[in-house]
């Protein structure tokens, strides 16, 4: 590598994001990434972006750790390539697991393997990576509907064309590259094909998703099943390495033993209780309901820069480890084998003296503050008159109410959704219109989120 300094102003910065004295924007948005590469140690270096990129020198080439998304594929490369004084070769890229934001910037590296005519970079994975790529082509429409919702992006289509791993390994590899070793570690966390890379000549410990700088995503209402439990194992593994560096999938570096054992330690509690109280209400017998107002998170821990659930959040998680201890029905019996939603909201609105009814009670339980209750209610009016614009009117208010409340990217992404699904029938226009009124809305709409080789790089976040 050339002679770089590493940048005290990201450095800095990074320590200021730990302290709670700085926010994840400016990392998150790519701000840094007009740097190029950013040296945070020894021959390590990083492309700070929504999703990061690690990159080593082992001497005779360099090795990443992911690769980003689309948006990021092109800067990416030309960052590797302006931090060299020589044409150095990028052999092995590691997918630290098969999410979007993650596997699409190899594309560059190939094409420039193939002009050269030298080998392409050898992409190596859990097994299971291939097995979530021909899930994603094979559910692209669903992906692609509430990654929309999610992210307020109308617009977004979900790729269909992968680059697959060329060595997949099960439970443990051990890639030695030049000088330096290369660890991999499968555990299952966030998804079930995630690794953790151990570099122990320079203490380094890059973690992909499994640590990201907020509460985990592992609850996440609309994606795949995930798995706290091992989750927290595979963090008290990585508290035994004795990391000096952690380089996270999303966020800032942790810099210091300390700092990176604290780290680890607060997250794995986090998922510990979670897990603990959980299991512990199935096994009295309580209802889904009951269960998740029961659980409570020690506030200290929701309180950590690293921990705060802007994203996910553990309301989600709890249903999640339901699903996957106890199945999917909640314990009461009437949703069992339901009748229609649309049924059920006719059967109330009669009782209740109409739809319109419902929507004016809705109006003032969100008066009251009773947001959740409001919903129900408001839900049921508009399923029993899905064109009155009223009742339209009220759905939107009780959900946009609730969206400007909530603190996690899951539930403001549903809530925001389903506001313009109903203010567009109040209106006669459509989603896209009410989602672009307000100027936020507008700077996701146009491009938020890319996530297949269809979108170009855009200055925007991206998904996960």
């Amino acid at each position: 590598m050339k002679h770089h300094h590493p940048l005290p102003d990201y450095l800095d910065y990074a320590d200021r994001v730990w302290r709670g004295e700085d926010t994840l924007t400016a990392h998150l948005s790519g701000a840094y990434t007009r740097e190029g590469l950013v040296p945070v140690g020894e021959r390590i270096a990083v492309f700070p972006a929504f999703a990061n990129v690690t990159v080593f020198d082992c001497g005779d080439g360099l090795v990443l750790i992911d690769s980003g998304d689309i948006r990021t594929a092109r800067p990416l490369h030309a960052a590797v390539r302006a931090f060299h004084d020589e044409p150095t070769p990028v052999h092995t890229v590691v997918f630290t697991h098969g999410h979007v934001d993650h596997v699409f910037g190899v594309a560059p590296f190939d094409a420039e393997a193939d002009r050269g005519g030298t080998p392409r970079p050898q992409v190596v994975a859990h097994e299971a990576v291939a097995a979530r790529f021909d899930r994603y082509v094979a559910t692209a429409g669903y992906n692609a509907g509430i990654n929309r919702r999610q992210f307020g992006v109308p617009a977004l289509q979900w790729p269909t064309a992968y680059r697959y791993p060329d060595t997949v390994y099960r439970d443990r590899l051990t890639l030695r590259r030049g000088d330096l070793t290369f660890e991999l570690v499968h555990a299952r966390g966030e998804t079930d094909d995630h690794t953790y890379v151990w570099v122990p000549e320079l203490k380094a410990l890059c973690t992909g998703d499994l640590f990201i700088w907020n509460s985990p995503n592992a609850g996440n209402p609309q994606k795949a099943q995930r798995y706290p439990q091992e989750w927290a194992a595979a963090l008290r593994a990585m508290q035994e390495l004795g990391a000096e560096l952690l380089l996270p999938g999303h966020g800032v570096p942790v810099l210091g033993a300390d700092r990176v054992h604290r780290a680890l330690d607060d997250t794995a509690r986090l998922l510990e209780t979670l897990c603990e109280q959980t299991l512990e209400l199935m096994n009295e017998g309580l209802r889904l309901d009951e269960v998740l107002r029961r659980v409570k998170v020690p506030q200290e821990l929701l309180e950590r820069p690293y921990l705060r659930p802007a994203y996910d959040e553990p309301e989600f998680v709890v249903r999640n480890l339901w699903r996957l201890w106890g199945g999917w029905y909640d314990q009461n019996p009437a949703r069992l084998k339901p009748a229609p939603d649309t049924a059920v909201a006719a059967e109330v609105a009669a009782l209740a003296g109409g739809p319109q009814v419902l929507a004016d009670r809705a109006r003032q339980l969100l008066a009251a503050g009773e947001l959740r209750l409001a919903a129900h209610l408001a839900e049921a009016a508009a399923l029993a008159a899905p064109q009155d614009r009223d009742v339209a009117r009220a759905r939107a208010e009780v959900y946009g109410a609730r969206a400007a409340a909530e603190t996690s990217t899951m539930a403001r992404g549903v809530f925001s959704w389903a506001a313009a699904e109903s203010a567009a029938v109040a209106e006669g226009t459509d989603v896209t219109t009410e989602l672009t009124r307000t100027e936020e809305g507008r700077r996701r709409a146009a491009g938020a989120i890319a996530v297949g080789p269809a979108e170009e790089p855009r200055p925007t976040e991206g998904t996960r």
